[in-house]
């Protein structure tokens, strides 16, 4: 019964030591910045691996002749998109942290 225990001990240790790389995967990265346009290419939104906003920039002369709600349509959009590439620029960090090992959470 010893054996299983400091087998469940190593166990332990390892899945702390797996949580720091993520952990700093995730702060190494959280800073990065992506971008996605939408519109072909009118309107363009960069945000970090954190989610948070940065810019969202609107071809004036497409805002002038789509109207406000078209442009605000094309920001949303942008917005998810690199919404959607931080996520994925996370999820790379993190399986390349952990060896590709596919943690919950």
């Amino acid at each position: 019964m010893k054996g299983f225990g400091g087998g469940v001990n190593e166990l332990v240790r390892q899945a702390a030591r797996t949580q720091r790389r993520v952990e700093e995967a995730k702060k190494q990265i959280k800073d990065v910045e992506v971008s996605a346009s939408a519109a072909d290419g009118k309107v363009t939104a960069v945000v970090t691996c954190e989610g948070r906003v940065v810019r969202i920039d609107v071809d004036a002369d497409f805002a002038a002749s789509e109207g406000l709600s078209m442009a605000l349509d094309a920001a949303v959009g942008a917005l998810n998109a690199a919404l959607a590439q931080a996520d994925k620029a996370v999820d790379d960090a993190v399986a390349k942290a952990t060896g590709g090992l596919k943690l919950p959470g």
